[in-house]
């Protein structure tokens, strides 16, 4: 009954953690995580640059390449909540390193793959492998850090997301610049292999030795339910670009039936003390993580598909190389990784107000930028929208820091990695959404009217949509969180305490 309680069975997801001893090597180990995570996000996107080139040396179709992008995001996708909750019951730590042991090795299987069904059998893996690796992250942190160090960490990983996210395809043409030659585009997956190993060395000595934090037993049908349900949702986004959509819409709605079934089983298990695989109760009954992970689903809908639309604005459009393409939207990136690192410091302080705020910036930058390319001339256009997207790189920065810290705060470490593997498992539906979604409608409008420039300004306004939406839900939280502190405005050791934060946490 004891190891039940602890991994998630009897006590309520709001009880108090106690026996917290500050780890004198967090501040390293919180590093080496950083790496990790940040060469695992950055495969999503530095890849996309290389298609063209990978396509003509491996002789490969257009559906065949696309699975080089679409395959790792879709495995990737697929192991996370299970990776999260083995790292719970397993350990952190030992997950984490041969999650990254596996990534290392299945990027240098990327890099020799010698033609395009093994290079696409080795993304899947590599993508299944970097999906084990990153709710270990959050989670790591949840468990090295507390109260203000813990903002000011996950400020770090906020800024580890935005940069990995925006500086793909900037480090993607950066390397196709250097590695020039046939067999260039290899070196996209090389890259990984000396930092990977530096990490898997390091993360051994550094991070924590801790005892498993429940049994070992895992719900398997709760893990095949989940895997069909999240594959019936995301297999026709990735096969977009094929008539995915068109053809596959029926796995919609099987996905989602399907998820339905899975989550009736989780309420089941709880409710007879069993072990489930996600806790609903985490939905339910921790404060802020419902609507945390609604807003990152939806902000993810819109901040993933634009840096695909400007990249086939800007090098299809006008003409730029992959590298000038990525140097473009570099203020984006720069705004992004600056502002993760201050929102860390304040999120204590302002809480759900900063997304907020950084909302409201993200959508008058990205809004502004979208006017500028539509209507500047076309020779200074990309310079002159340049402050507009540092602005919305210092939007997105107090976005997607603040959003995990509040998400996140009051769930227990001992379901830290479940609740950071369902948070991010939204977080890659809403960008598989948006990677489907923006690119389809810029061919969509530019198809039937020829203009690279109104194809822009359609496909950042449904962008623009999905973070009108995030914004939304993130003022009805901090509304809701406002209106519960005048209820109690107790003090914070108080409110810890009090029958009512229990409740609510």
């Amino acid at each position: 009954m004891a190891a039940s309680t602890s991994a998630g069975g009897g006590r309520p997801p709001g009880a108090r953690e106690t026996g917290y001893e500050p780890d004198p090597h967090r501040w390293r180990a919180l590093w080496v995580t950083l790496v990790a995570g940040f060469m695992s996000l950055l495969d999503v996107t530095i890849v996309a640059v290389a298609l063209p080139t990978i396509q003509r040396d491996l002789h490969a179709s257009p559906a065949q390449v696309q699975w080089v992008v679409s395959g790792y995001a879709l495995s990737f996708a697929l192991a996370l909540v299970t990776a999260g909750r083995l790292g719970d019951a397993l350990g952190r730590r030992r997950i984490f390193l041969l999650a990254l042991s596996g990534f290392v090795a299945f990027s240098a299987a990327c890099g020799a793959a010698p033609d395009i069904t093994l290079l696409v059998v080795a993304r899947l893996a590599q993508g299944l492998a970097a999906g084990f690796m990153a709710p270990q992250n959050s989670a790591l942190i949840q468990q090295l850090f507390r109260g203000a160090e813990r903002g000011r960490a996950f400020g770090f990983f906020g800024a580890t997301v935005g940069i990995s996210s925006a500086t793909g395809p900037i480090l993607g043409g950066a390397i196709l610049a250097l590695a020039s030659g046939p067999q260039g585009w290899r070196w996209i997956f090389y890259v990984n292999v000396p930092l990977g190993v530096l990490a898997v060395l390091l993360g051994r000595r550094l991070l924590p030795r801790t005892r498993r934090t429940g049994r070992a037993d895992v719900d398997l049908p709760g893990v095949l339910l989940l895997g069909a349900g999240v594959l019936g949702v995301m297999y026709p986004l990735v096969q977009a670009d094929s008539g995915g959509i068109g053809r596959l819409w029926w796995l919609f709605l099987a996905g989602v039936a399907i998820l339905a079934v899975f989550v009736r089983r989780q309420r089941r298990l709880v409710a007879r003390d069993a072990q489930p695989l996600l806790d609903p109760r985490l939905f339910t009954t921790v404060r802020g993580y419902a609507a945390g992970a609604g807003v990152g689903t939806l902000y993810f809908v819109g901040f993933s598909g634009v840096w695909l639309v400007f990249a086939l604005f800007y090098q299809h459009g006008l003409g730029f190389s992959p590298l000038l393409s990525g140097l473009a939207v570099t203020p984006f990136a720069l705004g992004s990784a600056s502002a993760a690192v201050v929102a860390g410091r304040l999120v204590d302080r302002f809480g759900r107000l900063l997304t907020v705020c950084g909302l409201l910036g993200v959508i008058t930058g990205l809004g502004t930028t979208a006017l500028l390319l539509r209507f500047a001339p076309v020779d200074i256009a990309p310079w002159v929208a340049a402050p507009a997207l540092l602005l919305g790189g210092i939007g997105s920065g107090f976005v997607v820091s603040p959003n995990i810290t509040m998400t996140l705060r009051d769930v227990p470490v001992r379901m830290a990695g479940a609740a950071g593997g369902a948070l991010q498992t939204g977080q890659r539906l809403g960008a598989a959404v948006g990677t489907a979604a923006l690119p389809g409608l810029f061919y969509l409008v530019l198809g039937g009217s020829g203009d690279y420039r109104g194809a822009l300004v359609t496909a950042l306004g449904a962008a623009l949509a999905g973070m009108a939406a995030s914004l939304a839900l993130a003022l009805s939280d901090w509304r809701r969180d406002r209106r519960t502190h005048r209820s109690h405005p107790k003090c914070p050791d108080e409110v810890a305490h009090s029958p009512v934060h229990a409740r609510h946490t």
